[in-house]
């Protein structure tokens, strides 16, 4: 079935709607803007020598992609009945891939405030869950599909090398604010601005602590431009996310002059007017650290 465009939200309101999708007896969900379509599973063409997890490639409409088993990718077993698994085509990073999964059962709608961290408690899937809903009595685990697709494929995520094309780099003393959940990217972002010379970042892990540390430094008597030179902002983060983050920085006056970029694997042709409406400087989509860069140069050199 191809995705109802018509349900797309206001942007910067701090909501989300949520594909709910099982494999096993457990449920999981990816953010409705990633998802292109859903299909009845198809003939995979097998690729030799390839990842345990990718199944091989299909052709969707002239295009060619690549199927990812879920299910192998986080250790659980194979469908019991694979008649009724569906293919969910997502986009992200620029890249289209189809996520194998054994049911899609519903989409929700709900506030980025809902989701809460996860907690180490998860047995080796905190690292690949982003966030966690509870509905009723049961748990909606967020599933970081970057990262599983970064496990597959380290050459999609950022790497310090890539920075080798700007040459030497003198060193600067401007300080960055980065906003982003996930710990993995939270690490390298720090470590490749840190190569191309900006040493002095400060991380937080969501939406919510970012913009509560800068309401603390004013109810100090400091000067957020001053404090900051750049605000950094991943979008889909628990609590708050990048969209409400850039809107709430943008209407205060005390904040207001703060330049914002969003770092985000949402930032496509179809989605980066949501980034314009609510006021960001600058988008640039993961993992184009070269592009963020000549971006930071350009807004505080």
């Amino acid at each position: 079935m191809q995705k109802d465009q018509g349900i797309l939200l206001e942007t910067g309101t701090n909501e989300l709607e949520i594909v709910e999708f099982g494999i096993g007896n457990n449920r999981f969900g990816i953010n409705v803007i990633k998802v292109k379509e859903i299909l009845n599973p198809q003939a995979v063409t097998k690729i030799p020598h390839s990842h345990p997890s990718v199944e091989g490639i299909i052709e969707i409409r002239g295009e060619v992609v690549p199927v990812v088993d879920v299910a192998h990718a986080l250790g659980f077993s194979p469908s019991e009945n694979p008649k009724q698994d569906k293919f969910i085509l997502a986009e992200f990073n620029k890249t289209k891939i189809v996520f194998h999964v054994h049911t899609v059962t519903q989409i929700h709608r709900i506030s980025w405030e809902q989701i809460e961290k996860p907690s180490k408690m998860y047995q080796g899937l905190e690292t690949q869950i982003t966030g966690v809903i509870k509905m009723g009595e049961e748990m909606l685990l967020l599933l970081d599909f970057e990262k599983v697709v970064a496990d597959i494929n380290p050459e999609s995520s950022i790497h310090t090398e890539q920075l080798r094309e700007l040459g030497e780099r003198e060193r600067s003393q401007k300080k960055i604010l980065i906003a982003e959940d996930s710990g993995m990217l939270r690490a390298m972002l720090q470590e490749t601005l840190g190569e191309a010379g900006y040493e002095n970042t400060i991380s937080f892990e969501d939406g919510k602590e970012a913009y509560e540390h800068l309401e603390s430094l004013v109810a100090e008597g400091k000067s957020v431009e001053e404090e900051y030179q750049l605000m950094i902002t991943d979008i889909e983060m628990p609590r708050m996310d990048g969209h409400h983050l850039t809107r709430l920085i943008k209407e205060e006056p005390q904040f207001n002059a703060l330049p914002v970029i969003i770092f985000s694997s949402l930032i496509t042709d179809d989605l980066r007017h949501k980034g314009e409406v609510v006021g960001a400087d600058a988008q640039v989509s993961k993992p184009e650290i070269v592009e963020l860069v000549k971006i930071i140069d350009h807004h505080i050199l």
